[in-house]
């Protein structure tokens, strides 16, 4: 088993719930990122923010399944359990 390719697809899974959280904060609401995840963490609703921008975690999950990386594609997952642990104690 190849601990480099989990440690890859770890990092993708956290890049792309990053990257999710920020196009939602973008696109959907009128504050800046760094503005509105202050905004949402005051309100309690930063786990939400999380659990919106995980959603490309599943895309990101999908492409290396067809691409034939399996380990990479547990990493992914590993990641998305990794922030609901997060989300669910310290949010």
């Amino acid at each position: 088993m190849n601990k480099i390719d989990l440690l890859y697809g770890f990092l993708i899974g956290l890049i792309a719930s990053l990257l999710g959280s920020f196009l939602f904060m973008t696109f959907f609401t009128d504050y800046e990122f760094i503005e509105g995840v202050g905004i949402l963490k005051s309100q309690g609703y930063l786990g939400k923010l999380i659990t919106v921008g995980s959603l490309l975690d599943l895309a990101a999950f999908g492409i290396l399944l067809k691409m034939n990386k399996e380990l990479m594609a547990r990493g992914v997952v590993l990641a998305v359990f990794v922030l609901t642990i997060i989300t669910l104690f310290y949010m």
